[in-house]
């Protein structure tokens, strides 16, 4: 099975001001990890412990201190502008504040439609029946493609907000704590939806979360983060049932339904 995502010592470290009053801080240290293509890694660890630091590596919007990542052939840390709209094709991303995904003046449809449009990918008319077929593909009536993000409940803007990520056919999806902020019951109905449209294109997934439960449902494999580092990393029924580090026992027994 070919590697779709690869990190290689990776380390980020933000400096201490102009200053230098404040000790730089290591965001991540020799990270170094794989994802198969068509699996999902969940990438599980305490806030700070560097998660979100990763993913904006992966996604080009991080340069790292050390190392280097790989998507396919790219490494996102050396595009131009014209390899970027090619990469943005390839990797697409969706994050917990579905609000904050949106321009409140656009509708959910034109929102979804954006990426068609800058790539001018087939006739207008062929776009708008792509995005609304995709509203239908997540859960949604193609009728709520007029609407606006104030318009509709957080369930229904995540789900739109993953149908923009998915519009363009991506190889990767980077996917940071994308439950976390919707309810219990619409939670599960997100994840179900992710794992269908995964199975169905063969997408490739990193799924940044605290959540264990989350990460059991979903993941193929587990790597466990503390303070920028992977402290272990495996198949996800092992690192339930038989996890090695004291780091990763502590984060099962916080949790007491794996515990």
């Amino acid at each position: 099975m070919s590697v779709a995502v690869e990190t290689s010592e990776l380390g980020v470290t933000f400096s201490g001001g102009l200053l230098r009053r404040v000790a730089p801080f290591h965001a991540l240290r020799s990270v170094s990890i794989s994802i198969a293509a068509g699996t999902t890694l969940g990438l599980v660890g305490e806030s700070g412990s560097g998660k979100t630091t990763l993913g904006r590596v992966l996604l080009g919007l991080q340069r790292p201190s050390t190392g280097h990542a790989r998507i396919g052939a790219i490494d996102p840390a050396g595009l131009t502008p014209a390899g970027r709209r090619a990469f943005s094709r390839q990797v697409q991303c969706v994050f917990q504040d579905s609000n904050a995904a949106f321009d409140p003046r656009m509708t959910l449809g034109a929102s979804v439609r954006e990426g068609l449009d800058i790539h001018r990918i087939d006739t207008p008319d062929i776009r708008e029946d792509r995005v609304r077929a995709m509203f239908e593909r997540v859960g949604l009536t193609r009728a709520m493609a007029d609407r606006y993000p104030h318009e509709v409940s957080g369930g229904q803007r995540q789900r739109a907000n993953i149908a923009r990520s998915l519009i363009l056919d991506p190889a990767v999806l980077i996917a940071d704590e994308p439950v976390s902020a919707l309810d219990v019951s619409v939670q599960a109905q997100i994840l179900d939806l992710l794992a269908d449209l995964r199975d169905e294109t063969g997408l490739t997934m990193l799924l940044i979360t605290h959540d264990l439960g989350v990460v059991r449902e979903m993941a193929d494999t587990v790597a466990v983060m503390s303070d920028g580092r992977i402290v272990e990393c495996g198949a996800t029924a092992d690192i339930f049932t038989r996890p090695d580090h004291p780091h990763t026992k502590a984060l099962l027994n916080a949790a007491p339904e794996w515990s």
